[in-house]
């Protein structure tokens, strides 16, 4: 693929979409990507969440884009923190997603996250992403955060 055609699937210069992205509000991301999200079940260390496929979260390949996985990973992997008691989810320093299969419009997924750890500085979840169809593992993720420490002062 030659360079000009590179940078013009990066840069995603004018087009339809210019005028609705520029006017998005601040830290519109979590609204798009949660938006249906339901928890079904919420206990200490635990929630576990259903969730079906939007249009507006697919790929060209149209199945869950993997951007809004990791976000999914990311946001309700931050949740299972508070059932821990911790005051912050604070911020992520690693974040790992293994993709193993695709979910596909319309498509019911199961979103599985569990503490694995909670201490005074460090956090680690695990988010499992499930098809309730087949029972096939869609993706992994494994996210830590540091959570912030509260001053002696």
């Amino acid at each position: 693929m030659d360079f000009e055609t590179v940078k013009r699937f990066v840069e995603k210069e004018g087009g339809a979409y210019e005028f609705t992205v520029d006017s998005m509000p601040k830290q519109f991301i979590e609204p798009i990507i949660m938006q249906g999200v339901n928890i079904d079940h919420i206990e200490r260390g635990r929630i576990v969440c259903s969730f079906t496929v939007p249009p507006r979260l697919v790929n060209t390949g149209n199945t869950l884009h993997g951007g809004a996985t990791v976000a999914l990973v990311d946001i309700v992997g931050s949740a299972v923190i508070y059932t821990m008691g911790a005051p912050s989810v604070g911020v992520s320093v690693e974040i790992n997603v293994s993709y193993l299969s695709g979910a596909t419009v319309g498509e019911e997924i199961e979103i599985e996250c569990k503490a694995l750890r909670v201490g005074k500085a460090l956090a680690v979840v695990s988010v499992d992403l499930t098809s309730k169809k087949t029972g096939k593992l869609i993706a992994q993720g494994r996210h830590t955060k540091y959570l912030a420490l509260p001053s002696k002062i």
